[in-house]
């Protein structure tokens, strides 16, 4: 995987294989951040990434001048990657080792963009409760925006606060926006 844009634009960032990790495919990630730079100012915005990995997207938002990042895996070996990997380029992401669901539940920040890219097997029910846990706990800002990264062969439109969907090869993102914002 490589960082698309930004400052550290062309860098190349090889996780170990003993990772439990799927990143986010590059071209797929370059798509979406094309729709994301339209949409918001990168230095202006809060970031969750849930479901972290690799870091590959928190990477990608640091790359970019965002200085408020979160990430949350609930492997230690991928904090623990995230963590070497900002501190050796010298990026600002918080991680934080926790389950998303117990993290979603407890949280009172806010955040401008969330991002969440779960196990692509999951049962609809647990999807269902990544954007549940969001809206409820009011933990996406007035005009935030939630991308869920999940397969083609899932499908998220009956969710509450459903927008849209961009289909990227084999990748899906679901758009998730405040229901009270038009």
């Amino acid at each position: 995987m490589r960082i698309i844009s930004g400052t550290y634009k062309g860098r190349r960032i090889t996780a170990p294989k003993k990772l439990p990790i799927r990143p986010t495919t590059d071209m797929a990630k370059e798509s979406l951040f094309n729709i994301l730079n339209n949409q918001y100012y990168f230095d202006d915005v809060s970031v969750l990434d849930l479901f972290s990995g690799s870091g590959n997207i928190s990477y990608e938002f640091a790359s970019r001048g965002t200085k408020d990042i979160t990430s949350v895996d609930a492997h230690f070996g991928c904090i623990k990657f995230i963590n070497e990997t900002a501190e050796a380029f010298d990026m600002e992401i918080k991680t934080i080792k926790s389950d998303v669901f117990t993290y979603l539940a407890k949280t009172s920040t806010k955040h401008t963009i969330i991002f969440a890219d779960p196990p692509y097997d999951f049962p609809v029910e647990k999807f269902s409760k990544i954007s549940e846990l969001i809206f409820q706990n009011d933990v996406l800002e007035e005009e935030g925006l939630l991308i869920i990264e999940h397969s083609k062969h899932t499908d998220l439109s009956h969710l509450q606060n459903y927008s849209h969907s961009k289909s990227y090869g084999g990748n899906m993102f679901s758009f998730f926006e405040n229901a009270n914002v038009e």
